[in-house]
């Protein structure tokens, strides 16, 4: 007999502003102006928007109801419907009409776009930005099997689109990843692929995989935020970093990304470059001397968008190292395409499995974190650092005069996990230090050494999270401008963990002190010598190239306070995106 299939389909979009205010009228789903023929989501940036909208506007009547970029593609859209219905028999597929506006596009963009005029048909397609789509697990036939030409199904089938898998999990474990310029056509319960490079034929759907993230890990279990989870993950997540890499006790590492020639290219290389922003970007700062030290090769670090403003000399014999939590940074995106032109040995420090710096690179290691829901990075943070050491330690195997050395850090690499744990009894401090620190205007975080990455990440998380303007800043270039800052209202954070650089770190506190400064001396160990006015913060110690990462957590805890104190969204802070997918 009959059966009845019911069809349902909505797209929504959960939006920050690139173009225009956050409010109603900017909010997608975009309509194609004053009427809704066309609506689209749309992640990512249009970069030649403006000429496009002027045209639009001037040359055929178009009115613009909102301020965005992602508008101009609905109207588009419109209007290019409106000119091949007119001087056509027949209309133009889905498909083919939104393959001829992304041939006036100019930027990076995933997009899902719907119609009146294709009532239950949905067109995705992307270039730059993710779009990861996700097949339900009750599929009678996965979406491989079912030809272009099939009848329509009557199996159930629900189809999701998302440019993050955390979004997927508790939908579906069943994704398959797009690549640049696929377009995907969902009609009557079918999925066809098209791929415009491939002069815009059928091509066979990507491979299918499955997600091997826990739904527990998009949850918040007993936690008050995402972020306060995740500080207190990082204990747990250093050793999920750690487990099946390294054997403790004969002191060896195994990664499989470095096996064989790609090893071998990393110890032959003229230099090794790391690229990334952010929390990415000081995660490779805290270990530039480590790797130095044990690994004989320079090692320099550059921010993704200099890196490509500056377009330097790249050459075959380089290394050089991605680093993105998400996989998806634009800016590190455009930095390998570059690289990769040059023929550099491109290697890769992710934390999102089938992200596309993971499939690009030539090779390279997850930082298995696990799922990171906070805007500002904590236990991916701690986790890079953590892949970073094991790869030094691998490539440095062979080294007999490292062999001390080597031995110190597995050692504490053994302990790490307790040591971070101590750290985190730190929280009650952390909170009476916020309620003194919250009306504050500035603040100054000081280091040097292994600490100086720490005063940059911790400047970073007060920045973002309590929208206090705080500056990490080199306690060696002190008397080189900032000593001017100093008065008795000006707060300063001082790491001063025992180690090689302790001694001066310990002048330019006295350089504080002297000038009636109020500093906050985060120490490793009790110093009788330390001025008994100073406030302390007493850490737990562990080896030097490790102290990273345990005195970042009372700054994270920090952070974290002083956003909860000033009654802050402490997961989505404003002006903030998760995954920067834009440049």
């Amino acid at each position: 007999g009959d059966v009845s299939v019911v069809k349902h389909l909505g797209i929504a979009h959960t939006r920050w502003a690139t173009h225009g205010e956050p409010c109603d009228r900017n909010s997608h789903p975009i309509c194609s102006g004053d009427s809704d023929d066309f609506v689209v989501v749309h992640n990512g940036i249009i970069t030649n928007y403006a000429a496009l909208r002027t045209v639009l506007t001037t040359s055929h009547g178009f009115k613009f109801q909102t301020e965005t970029d992602t508008e101009t593609i609905a109207i588009l859209l419109r209007y290019l419907y409106q000119e091949e219905t007119k001087n056509s028999a027949a209309p133009p597929t889905f498909p083919d009409l939104v393959m001829n506006v992304l041939e006036h596009l100019e930027g990076a963009f995933a997009l899902v776009v719907k119609s009146k005029h294709y009532p239950h048909e949905v067109v995705s397609c992307k270039r730059g930005s993710p779009l990861i789509i996700g097949f339900s697990s009750d599929i009678a036939k996965p979406p491989a099997t079912i030809p272009s030409n099939a009848p329509p199904s009557t199996d159930p089938i629900e189809v999701f689109f998302s440019s993050d898998a955390s979004a997927l999990v508790e939908h579906t474990r069943r994704v398959m990843y797009l690549e640049d310029n696929d377009i995907v056509h969902v009609s009557d319960g079918n999925v066809r692929l098209v791929n415009m490079s491939s002069r815009r034929e059928e091509v066979p759907l990507r491979a299918l995989h499955t997600l091997e993230m826990e739904i527990e890990s998009i949850r918040k279990g007993k936690y008050a935020h995402f972020m306060q989870k995740e500080i207190f993950e990082q204990p747990e997540s250093i050793v999920n970093t750690m487990r099946g890499r390294i054997d403790f006790k004969n002191k060896t590492v195994t990664l499989g990304g470095f096996k064989g020639i790609n090893g071998e290219l990393v110890k032959r290389a003229r230099r090794i470059v790391f690229i990334g922003c952010g929390s990415s970007y000081y995660s490779a700062v805290a270990c530039r001397a480590i790797l130095e030290e044990l690994l004989e090769i320079p090692v320099t670090v550059e921010l993704a968008s200099d890196f490509m403003d500056r377009e330097p000399p790249v050459f075959r014999d380089d290394a050089i190292c991605f680093v993105s939590q998400s996989g998806e940074t634009a800016d590190t995106l455009r930095c390998l395409e570059y690289c990769k032109a040059k023929q550099a040995l491109c290697i890769g420090f992710v934390n999102t499995v089938g992200s596309t710096i993971a499939r690009t690179t030539n090779c390279g290691t997850h930082i298995n974190a696990g799922c990171e829901i906070g805007v500002a990075s904590t236990k991916a943070y701690t986790s890079q650092i953590v892949c970073y050491l094991m790869v030094a330690l691998l490539l440095s195997a062979d080294s007999a005069s490292k062999k001390a050395r080597r031995d110190e850090i597995f050692e504490g690499l053994a302990t790490i996990s307790e040591t971070m744990k101590e750290a985190l009894k730190l929280d009650d401090a952390m909170r009476n230090l916020a309620s003194t620190l919250q009306h504050e205007k500035s603040i100054l975080l000081m280091g040097r050494g292994y600490q100086y990455a720490t005063c940059l990440e911790g400047a970073l998380k007060i920045k973002e999270l309590a929208y206090i303007h705080t500056e990490g800043i080199l306690a060696g270039e002190l008397k080189h401008g900032p000593l001017a800052l100093i008065d008795e209202n000006m707060p300063v954070i001082m790491m001063a963990s025992k180690d090689l650089l302790y001694d001066k770190v310990k002048t330019s506190l006295q350089q504080i002190l002297s000038r009636k400064g109020r500093p906050i001396v985060f120490l490793s160990e009790p110093d009788p010598e330390m001025d008994a006015a100073t406030q302390q913060v007493m850490l737990p110690k562990t080896v030097d190239c490790l102290q990273p990462l345990v005195n970042v957590i009372p700054l994270q805890l920090l952070a974290y306070h002083l956003a909860v104190i000033r009654g802050l969204n402490v997961d989505c802070p404003r002006n903030l995106a998760k995954s920067v997918t834009v440049e």
